[in-house]
């Protein structure tokens, strides 16, 4: 087992973290901007004459698309429903963009198919282009909220819930655990368990865990404050036989971290447990800026927020 300054490195220069600053592009060529709008939370919440409704988007990577394409389609409904999920909204629509040959393109319109139906979403449109270079995927997704999740909300003193399904095994060709391969039409019940303690006030604030890792999207829960925890990896829900770093890395199908006000713990864990999915509170918030890691006695520190920026996005 490494050394816990040994693991906290090597969460720090995790590529799906290290990638994460060149979103700071946006606010140098678009400059800061407010919750509603952005940056920092998973999605935007639009007001509208019926309500307010999240809208988001995902772009998938050329070469996923290349070499999994069915794949890819999934992915790019499940990254938009948990983007949804993260801001307290239930999910009602995906928009697709596909270009690719027809043979990548079907496969990936069949994953969009499968993962809608999975996820009790509709396909509300798209657009479809014939080409036989590079592929490209996108999808966008929109979904009805009450009462939004916002890392803006986030204050020290409240609880750090970590909660994940730990069904099923590890990919073996790509760091993501596909949990909704085990849990099946239980899927579309667990992503709109978030939108339930939004609207009870139990949690403020939440963050999906996806391509930066379980510790590389807490460092951008927390950037926007800066706020600080320290997490404690013994109480951290986890698969058996998956090794601490390969899961802290990792793109979990369902993983999301929760702030939690001081007394809701019980509430918020329990809406987990009764799903059969894995919750735990692994941490208080804090104002030091400092992601810590505890194990046992042992603490080490991955970042200090306040002199090392995940994103680099600017905030009115």
């Amino acid at each position: 087992m490494p050394t816990l300054d040994d693991l906290a490195n090597s969460l720090r220069a995790h590529p799906g973290w290290t990638s994460k600053s060149t979103i700071g592009l946006v606010s140098e060529v678009l400059g800061p901007s407010d919750w509603q709008e952005g940056p920092g939370d998973d999605g935007a919440v639009v007001p509208t004459a019926g309500g307010r409704v999240v809208a988001c988007g995902e772009a998938l990577l050329p070469a996923f698309v290349a070499r999994d394409p069915r794949g890819a389609g999934f992915a790019a409904v499940l990254t938009n429903v948990n983007d949804l999920a993260a801001m307290g909204a239930v999910p009602r629509g995906i928009v697709d963009t596909v270009v690719a040959d027809e043979m990548t393109a079907r496969a990936v319109l069949e994953g969009i198919r499968h993962a809608c139906t999975l996820y009790d979403v509709e396909v509300l449109g798209g657009h479809l282009t014939r080409h036989d270079g590079e592929p490209a995927v996108s999808a966008f997704g929109v979904g009805e909220v009450d009462v939004p999740l916002s890392v803006t909300r986030a204050r020290p003193g409240q609880s750090l819930v970590v909660a994940a399904a730990t069904d099923g095994r590890m990919r073996a060709d790509f760091p993501f655990f596909p949990a909704f391969e085990q849990r099946a039409e239980r899927s579309a019940g667990d992503v709109r368990t978030l939108a339930r303690l939004a609207s009870t006030g139990a949690a403020v604030a939440a963050k999906d865990i996806s391509m930066a890792g379980l510790v590389g999207s807490l460092a951008m829960l927390l950037e926007w404050g800066p706020l600080g925890v320290t997490l404690d990896l013994d109480a951290v829900p986890a698969p058996a036989g998956v090794a601490p770093l390969a899961w802290l890395t990792c793109f979990p199908s369902f993983g999301f971290l929760l702030c939690v006000r001081p007394g809701r713990e019980g509430e918020a864990l329990a809406a987990f447990h009764e799903r059969g999915i894995a919750a735990a509170v692994v941490g208080e918030l804090d104002d030091t800026g400092l992601l810590d890691l505890r194990r046992g006695t042992e603490t080490a520190t991955v970042v200090d927020l306040r002199t090392e920026p995940v994103t680099r996005l600017v905030r009115r």
